[in-house]
């Protein structure tokens, strides 16, 4: 294959790195929000405009080339440079207008962030919120999220990140199931009570296991990954399960159970590039945020 680079569009690089950090054209539509055949034109539009394959078919997806890995760390340059290209003009603004991206955890932008974001829209009804419900760690480098808030402390460099609360997190029930099967008084009384848990994911079997509890994926009746809906299972009796006591304590369907194992707090930070926050609608909301999470968390 001969290169053409003046065929190069950015937009198949954005797809090249889509597709390579992912490993597949299905999980890379579902991160970049487009199609798969659209993906599919972009990558042999770049492997044309490159003259090398990019990729190999494997049974679970793509693989990278010798000449696709060669690539890929120049590429990540170029969508840092992008970013920051766009990221340091965006700074320059000084009017309170516009659109901010957040993203945040299925569950907070369910249950928390709709109320802090009509106070942010009355305090600020010239900028435009986009939230972005994701249990994934969106990349704030590559302008996926103007601020994130995380369960965790970010490491990415270049980040600005505040810290804004620990989240205590507690065991909760229908309050008819619990009419029905008793409140708990031991470790070994939870044993016997119905849970919902997580399906592929293994975070509250090993969160069980700390507090001392055996259990594998069949002690759960009914599993689900989807937080949001995982917590609606919770709310509708189909078992116990774990919340944020923000949400957990202000919900009247169900009921904190009295006796409670330690469970381990979530930390909540805010999270944003350092370039971003310097620009003027993304530190307002930034502090609109921090304040107002602060009260409800704090």
């Amino acid at each position: 294959m001969t290169a053409r680079l003046d065929t190069l569009d950015w937009t198949y690089i954005r797809s090249f790195l889509a597709v390579a950090e992912t490993g597949s054209l299905t999980a890379a539509a579902k991160a970049t929000a487009q199609s798969q055949p659209t993906l599919g034109r972009h990558i042999r539009a770049a492997e044309a405009a490159l003259g090398t394959e990019l990729f190999v078919r494997v049974p679970n997806g793509l693989d990278l080339t010798e000449a696709g890995l060669t690539l890929l760390d120049p590429a990540r340059e170029m969508a840092a440079a992008y970013a920051r290209l766009g990221a340091l003009a965006a700074g320059h603004s000084t009017r309170i207008a516009g659109t901010v991206r957040i993203t945040a955890s299925i569950v907070v932008s369910h249950y928390i962030l709709p109320r802090i974001i009509a106070a942010l829209r009355q305090a600020e009804p010239a900028i435009e919120v986009e939230l972005v419900p994701s249990d994934a760690s969106e990349n704030l480098l590559y302008r996926d999220a103007d601020i994130a808030i995380r369960m965790y402390r970010p490491t990415q460099l270049d980040i600005v990140a505040r810290k804004i609360a620990e989240q205590p997190v507690a065991l909760y029930g229908k309050r008819a199931l619990l009419d029905r099967v008793g409140h708990p008084c031991s470790l070994e009384d939870l044993t016997r009570l119905p849970f919902v848990g997580f399906d592929r994911s293994d975070l509250i079997i090993q969160a069980m296991r700390h507090i001392g509890m055996s259990v594998d994926r069949h002690f759960f009746g009914v599993r689900c990954d989807d937080q949001a809906t995982y917590w609606e299972l919770v709310r509708a009796g189909c078992g116990i399960g774990a919340m944020q006591t923000v949400i957990g304590d202000a919900d009247p369907r169900v009921e904190r159970l009295r006796f409670q194992p330690q469970l381990p707090t979530l930390p909540v930070w805010l999270a944003t590039h350092e370039t971003s926050y310097k620009n003027v609608k993304i530190k307002r909301v930034w502090d609109l945020l921090a304040v107002q999470l602060g009260q409800m968390l704090g």
